[in-house]
């Protein structure tokens, strides 16, 4: 009896080993996430912390590179005791943070699963552009992109990678970024999540060794993120950009590999890129440490769908309406724009009509089909309320049943910018006389607000607001704020 139990029970004991390594990684991803960063918006301060814990650890190695313009630490990170040097960094460009949280993820792990980097010598640099991340921006503090400094190394940030490969002679190198959420996997409509690229060194873009082993890298890590999000990875243009610090890496002997984190449904903060990120390159550096990636092909890199450019937040299909006496039918495309507060740390969408006419070609990460509806500009509620308290106290799914997109507020206190309610909000002190025009606006223009409504049979079944799509029918309500006008 005891001989048959254990046939039973075996394969459920080895379930665990026959996983594969990223298997392993994914599932077991929240025992090693870095909880302090749960946000995308982060600056020095709050990273420094956490590199400063591993300072009293042994296996790790704290090296101050230098300083940011204003005078900021950039550090590097050292671990492992091999003889192939990998060197990886993040926020080159101080708004591209998503692998930043990834890094630390990986650090939480490495510190329990030594033996994923044998043969390896790892070097991170989790943050390079410290002045850019404190203001949430792209560029550095005099405003020079520092992935196109590659060349004239005019920056301190760029000296100082540029010194950190030569001294390493790096073997290997991850540089890692943020692209547009808008960027979508050739002919599909599915989001570009993680886009990989290895740079051309030369305007031929002749493969080499250096310049092979990292495509092969590549069509590794892509094998593994088609498991967790099918059909949407993409493959960046590699054509030659003679400044970039990726392309001259790559002329400078170091096999290197970009990954830019794109966009993914429903996950405004990146937390579901920033696992596949964690899942790839720990793939991806003990495919490294065992040569693994060797047995990919340069047909399987080149077989990634290259990154197109064909999505919106929210695409309205067959959208008709009358103008000057002429009907029309087009699809529109909108876009949520992010508008930071002062300090950087938080923002709000603005919803913007971003294209107008024939965009069959295109894309939604939500899409609405408006034919057979009414289109109709929404009305101001005709009463004027005292103060926002008012405001909050509405019924506004029955606002916009009647047709009310917006509310007069007389008192609106001026450091409010939007609202998380459905609806937007008319600052009656900032209303201005329009200007007399003998033509009137066509209802649909572009550029201008994304705030509609769509009625069928005399009914408000869709209000779109700010671009976001309140569902009155299912009392579904998808708007993430209104604004204040």
């Amino acid at each position: 009896m005891t001989k048959y139990l254990l046939l039973l029970l075996l394969p459920l004991l080895s379930y665990s080993q026959r996983q594969t390594l990223d298997q392993q990684l994914f599932s077991s991803y929240e025992d090693y996430k870095e909880a302090s960063l749960d946000k995308r918006r982060f600056k020095h301060q709050d990273i420094q912390p956490l590199i400063d814990s591993l300072e009293t650890k042994n296996e790790f190695e704290i090296t101050l590179l230098g300083e940011s313009i204003q005078g900021r630490s950039i550090k590097m990170i050292s671990l492992g005791e091999g003889d192939i040097d990998v060197l990886l960094w993040s926020q080159m460009h101080g708004d591209e943070s998503t692998a930043t949280m990834a890094m630390f993820d990986i650090l939480n792990y490495v510190q329990k699963h030594k033996t994923i980097l044998k043969n390896l010598r790892v070097h991170m640099i989790p943050m390079l552009n410290p002045d850019g991340a404190e203001v949430f921006s792209r560029r550095n503090a005099i405003g020079i992109d520092i992935n196109r400094d590659a060349l004239r190394l005019q920056s301190p940030e760029s000296i100082l990678l540029k010194n950190t490969r030569d001294s390493l002679k790096a073997d290997f190198g991850f540089n890692l970024h943020d692209q547009s959420k808008y960027y979508n996997a050739q002919k599909t409509a599915k989001p570009a999540t993680i886009s990989f690229l290895a740079p051309a060194y030369n305007f031929e873009k002749d493969i080499n060794q250096t310049r092979g082993d990292a495509m092969r890298i590549i069509a590794h890590m892509n094998k593994i993120i088609q498991r967790y999000a099918k059909g949407q990875v993409g493959r960046y243009s590699d054509e030659f950009e003679p400044r970039a610090f990726g392309d001259n890496m790559q002329k400078w002997g170091t096999s290197t590999i970009l990954i830019e984190s794109g966009g993914q449904f429903d996950d405004p903060e990146k937390q579901f890129i920033r696992k596949l990120n964690y899942v790839s390159i720990l793939s991806a550096l003990e495919s490294i440490s065992t040569k693994g990636y060797e047995s990919s092909t340069l047909d399987q890199y080149l077989s990634i769908p290259r990154n197109d450019r064909k999505l919106y937040d929210l695409k309205i299909e067959r959208l008709k309406f009358s103008y000057l006496g002429l009907d029309f039918e087009v699809d529109l495309g909108i876009n949520h724009y992010e508008i930071e507060n002062n300090d950087h740390s938080q923002f709000f969408y603005l919803g913007k009509i971003v294209d107008v006419g024939d965009l069959s070609t295109h894309h939604g990460y939500e899409t609405l089909n408006a034919e057979g509806y009414e289109y109709k500009v929404g009305e101001t509620y005709p009463k004027i309320l005292d103060d926002f308290e008012a405001f909050r106290n509405l019924d506004f799914a029955d606002l916009l049943k009647q047709g009310y997109t917006s509310v007069s507020i007389s008192n609106m206190p001026s450091e409010i910018k939007f609202t998380p309610m459905p609806m937007n909000i008319i600052d009656v002190e900032k209303i201005m006389i329009p200007k007399s025009n003998s033509i009137p606006d066509s209802p649909v223009k572009l550029g201008s607000d994304a705030t509609f409504l769509l009625k069928k049979n005399e009914a408000v079944v869709y209000a779109v607001i700010n671009g976001f799509v309140y569902y009155l029918s299912e009392n579904k309500n998808g708007v993430k704020n209104g604004v204040v006008k």
